[in-house]
């Protein structure tokens, strides 16, 4: 069918377009908002040909997959007389699909701070990549203009548009805790300029040159960044309630003068005083876990676990957590070593698709991973996932222990990235100190891994009656 046909079978299956209030859609998925959930026919949405998998929550997300549902979301608010919108912050955004995968509306307090990490953090990755890439190209410059290398001539380190490329690239990285701030105070209802202060304060020079802080007859050991990320989110968050709560109590005419006064110097004794120590203290005991037990003292072993069980905890939302250590990693180190291990779930993924395509005779479905395979190998691993491994179980098992032995390879390299984005080959270009060759194994070596055991053990054509709920309709 072409694709105003499919709009119009979505529609009839959501129940019409008078149970229609909104829609939107992102990358690869038509989201709608319905008035009644019971008049939706998840089942026959599944089986429309062209739709990849169906996510059920207070929002349905039908995914379409990249290209297919721009031009089916035109068609949709052609149909209902509805203007939907584009979610831009969502482009690069696996982590949304999974977390969507719950059908309970509540959620638990963890998944709540989860989701919002993920929102202040999500709309800041096409930054991360579009920085990450520039200080690639400048990093790859260096390289090459390295007496050793012989190619570049070394006086190109001194020009004035390679120092302006570097510098460009690094913008970002510099200035992160002031748009950490930002979106922390927007996505608790505060006013943003105060939540780049708190970010400001996290970052201050000054704490440096400070070192000991006497106050309330204590002396505070402060500096620059300490707590990282995590302290600008928790302070900014501190900065909302503060504001609010005076707010509530100051008199109209006074509230432009004195809330934001009692905010910043409230919230600064606060940051510097608690937030700061507690902040840096808990992100010291994450990345020692994650970096120094499991990747360099755990070796072979702790890269397979950390490799086989990320897509599990993607399905849980509890991955959003980790993209401050990602980035406390980058500013500490330089770049994160935990990245390209935890990249290589979407590898065996991959690999798992490929083994299906070659074992099932079913036409729709080798479809579906024909057009979800180019999307995975590039890091966008949704359609797979929904459309694919999740369905059918066991693949999904198989394609986590596959991609373990690339992540135990790469556990031996102290590979890093210099920024965070999406995985897959996308991102090869971050890999840093010109890692790629080994980057490239360990990613092959998921794609094997994927394959050799979903064609073994984890697919029956059985399965296929389960994916499209074939035996009911029988």
């Amino acid at each position: 069918m072409n694709n105003r046909e499919l709009a119009g079978k979505i529609l009839e299956h959501l129940g019409g377009k008078d149970n229609v209030t909104s829609f939107a859609n992102c990358i690869t998925r038509l989201r709608v908002n319905a008035k009644d959930h019971s008049r939706i026919n998840t089942e026959q949405l599944k089986q429309l040909d062209g739709v990849m998998g169906v996510v059920e929550d207070e929002t349905i997300q039908i995914v379409l997959g990249p290209g297919k549902v721009t031009k089916v979301a035109y068609e949709f608010g052609d149909l209902t007389g509805i203007d939907g919108g584009e979610v831009d912050q969502d482009e690069f955004d696996v982590a949304s699909d999974t977390k969507a995968s719950y059908k309970a509306k509540q959620t638990t307090k963890v998944q709540q701070v989860l989701r919002h990490i993920g929102n202040i953090f999500i709309p800041l990755i096409p930054g991360f990549v579009a920085s990450g890439l520039i200080l690639g190209i400048a990093n790859l410059i260096l390289n090459l203009a390295n007496p050793e290398a012989g190619v570049l001539n070394p006086a190109i380190l001194e020009s004035d548009w390679y120092i302006l490329l570097q510098s460009i690239g690094g913008l970002l990285f510099g200035s992160l805790g002031i748009f950490v701030g930002i979106n922390t105070a927007r996505e608790f209802r505060g006013t943003l300029v105060l939540g780049g202060i708190a970010g400001l304060i996290i970052y201050a020079p000054v704490l440096s040159d400070i070192g000991t802080l006497q106050l309330l007859g204590l002396d505070l050991k402060v500096s620059t960044g300490l707590g990282g990320l995590l302290g600008v989110i928790i302070s900014a968050y501190i900065f909302v309630k503060i504001e609010l709560f005076i707010r509530r109590r100051i008199h109209d005419s006074l509230d432009l003068l004195v809330t934001p006064l009692l905010t910043i110097l409230i919230g600064s004794l606060i940051t510097v005083a608690v937030i700061q120590p507690i902040a840096g203290f808990v992100m010291s005991g994450i990345t020692w876990f994650l970096v120094d037990v499991m990747l360099e003292v755990g070796g072979v072993v702790g890269g397979f676990v950390l490799a086989a069980t990320f897509l599990p905890l993607v399905t849980l939302g509890l991955h959003q957590g980790l993209i401050p250590v990602h980035l406390e990693l980058i500013e500490s180190i330089g770049a994160t070593t935990l990245l390209p291990v935890l990249a290589m779930a979407g590898g065996g993924q991959v690999g798992a698709a490929v083994a299906i395509y070659l074992k099932t005779k079913d036409e729709r479905l080798r479809k579906t991973i024909a057009n979800a395979l180019p999307v995975g190998v590039l890091g966008i691993g949704e359609p797979l996932i929904y459309g694919v491994s999740l369905p059918l179980g066991r693949p999904f098992l198989t394609a986590c222990l596959g991609a373990g032995f690339g992540g135990a390879f790469l556990a031996l390299t102290n590979i890093g990235a210099i920024t965070v984005g999406p995985s897959g080959v996308a991102l090869l270009p971050l890999i840093s100190d010109g890692k790629y060759v080994t980057y490239i194994i360990g990613l092959l070596i998921s794609y094997i891994g994927g394959f050799g055991l979903t064609y073994l053990f984890g697919f029956k054509k059985e399965m296929v009656n389960k994916l499209y709920n074939q035996e009911k309709a029988a």
